[in-house]
C-alpha cells in the first residue's frame, strides 16, 4: 500500500516554466467491436465481445507520450491492432449464404499541439487541483480489410470461401480535442477525453472520435495507474456509386500505466 509518507509534499513548488515537463503512457484497450465493412458495394457486418477479439488478436500496439515547456506542448497517441479472420454476416443475399470473414489491421495516430490550464501534470496534487489540456492537430487513420464471403461453389457441402475484394486505406484528418482531470485526493484523480476527427475531408464520409472517463490512482510519486471507459468511433465512405468504406464502433475498459518525468 502507498504510504502518505511515502508521497512528496503536494506542497512542493512546482516546476518553473522553463522546465520541460513529460509523460508517457502504456495502455490496454479491450472493447466490444460492432463495425462494418463494404467492398465495392458488398457490405458485411461484425460483432466481437472482448473474449472473441482476444481469440483473434495478432499483434498490438497503443501508447501515448506529451512533452510540455511552459504551457505549451505536443502529444501523441499511437493505437494499431492486427486481427485475424472476423466471422461476419453479409446483408447482400443471392448467391451468397450470408457467412463472411474479414481481416483486419486498424491504426489510430494522433499527433497535435496543446495548450494547458491549471495545476501542470502530476501522479499527486491537492484535492482540487486540475488541469485542462485542450490540443489541435493531425490524426492519421489506417484501415487495411479483406472480406471473404462464403457461395455456393464445389467446396464442401456445396460451400466455399471466394475474396471479394479488400478495403486499403490510409488518410488524415484534422484533429480537435480537450482533456481534464481533478485530483479527488492527493493521490486519486478523476480524468476525461474528448476528441473528433475528420469533417469530411477526405471522402464523403469522414469521422472518427474518442470519449473516455475514469479515474487515476498514484502508485508512487511519478506513476500512475489509469482505469477507464472509453469509446472510439470512426466512418468512412468514399461516396461512389459502389461505395468501399468502414464503420466501428467500440466501447470497454482501457487500462493504463503513465509516468511522469
Amino acid at each position: 500500500m502507498l504510504e502518505v509518507s511515502d508521497i512528496r509534499s503536494v506542497d512542493a513548488p512546482e516546476p518553473t516554466p522553463d522546465d520541460w515537463a513529460f509523460t508517457v503512457e502504456a495502455y490496454g484497450y479491450l472493447p466490444w467491436v460492432d463495425a462494418t465493412t463494404t467492398v465495392s458495394g458488398f457490405e458485411t457486418t461484425t460483432y466481437l465481445p472482448p473474449g472473441d477479439l482476444l481469440n483473434i488478436l495478432q499483434s498490438v500496439f497503443m501508447a501515448r507520450a506529451s512533452a510540455e515547456k511552459g504551457r505549451w506542448g505536443v502529444l501523441a497517441d499511437v493505437a494499431y491492432t492486427q486481427l485475424g479472420a472476423e466471422q461476419s454476416r453479409t446483408t447482400r443475399r443471392g448467391l451468397f449464404t450470408g457467412s463472411a470473414q474479414v481481416t483486419s489491421i486498424n491504426g489510430l495516430y494522433d499527433l497535435a499541439i496543446r495548450y494547458r490550464f491549471g495545476a501542470r501534470e502530476s501522479a499527486i496534487g491537492k484535492a482540487g487541483h486540475y488541469w485542462i489540456i485542450p490540443y489541435m492537430g493531425l490524426r492519421v487513420v489506417e484501415a487495411q480489410l479483406g472480406v471473404n464471403a462464403e457461395i455456393i461453389g464445389n467446396g464442401p457441402l456445396g460451400l466455399s470461401f471466394e475474396s471479394q475484394g479488400s478495403l486499403n486505406h490510409t488518410w488524415s484528418q484534422l484533429l480537435i480535442g480537450t482533456q481534464a482531470s481533478l485530483f479527488l485526493t492527493p493521490t486519486l484523480r478523476a480524468f476525461v477525453r474528448a476528441d473528433i476527427g475528420g469533417f469530411g475531408m477526405a471522402g464523403s464520409r469522414d469521422l472518427s472520435g474518442n470519449a473516455q472517463v475514469g479515474f487515476g490512482y498514484a502508485l508512487g510519486n511519478s506513476t500512475d495507474l489509469n482505469v477507464s471507459w472509453r469509446y472510439t468511433g470512426i466512418a468512412y465512405d468514399n461516396g461512389a456509386s459502389r461505395s468501399t468504406g468502414y464503420t466501428s464502433d467500440q466501447d470497454g475498459v482501457e487500462v493504463g500505466l503513465k509516468f511522469y518525468f
